[in-house]
């Protein structure tokens, strides 16, 4: 008569264990932020050369820099403390003449003061060398400590389900290699 006894005190060591580790993660969602120049604020410019770097109101604390080079554009993602992030798209999701799409995609996990960005979606249409434009989502994980970087969807049809998917993987993925 023992037994039962015994199962059940083995039981009752065993569930605090399975409801610590079952406990679901937090849900990731998307939130939006303009990458339109016209309404952030002018932070660099070079009159020879025409290039600008205009900063823009990113989510939970961070900004996102959108920089105009030769016809070609990238971001920059700015932590919270201020600490810079070149993403440097020019040299990892296409080297030709490239335009930024109208919003950021931010992938945040957490809610109210919790929340916080681990991913970000731009859309970038790159030209190839028969003046073709390729509209390509490049995913990024995001962190104070680093950002890069981790993959460049290509277009498909499901394309923003595939970016959205590899953004929320992206804090475990290496940073993609510079062309």
């Amino acid at each position: 008569m023992r037994l039962p006894s015994q199962l059940m005190a083995i039981a009752a060591l065993c569930v605090p264990v399975v409801a610590w580790t079952a406990r679901p993660q937090p849900a990731t969602r998307s939130v939006y932020s303009s990458l339109d120049v016209q309404t952030c604020r002018l932070v660099g410019a070079n009159e020879e050369s025409g290039s600008t770097l205009h900063q823009c109101r990113g989510v939970a604390g961070y900004a996102i820099q959108v920089a105009d080079d030769d016809d070609r554009m990238s971001v920059n993602v700015v932590a919270p403390g201020g600490g810079l992030h070149r993403l440097e798209l020019w040299s990892v999701a296409g080297s030709g003449f490239s335009t930024l799409g109208p919003r950021a995609e931010w992938r945040v996990r957490g809610e109210g003061t919790r929340a916080r960005p681990v991913a970000l979606i731009v859309r970038l249409g790159v030209q190839d060398e028969n003046n073709r434009v390729a509209s390509n989502l490049v995913v990024s994980r995001v962190s104070p400590r680093m950002s890069c970087v981790t993959e460049v969807i290509r277009p498909v049809a499901n394309a923003n389900e595939l970016a959205r998917r590899a953004a929320d993987r992206a804090p475990a993925r290496p940073c993609l290699r510079r062309e």
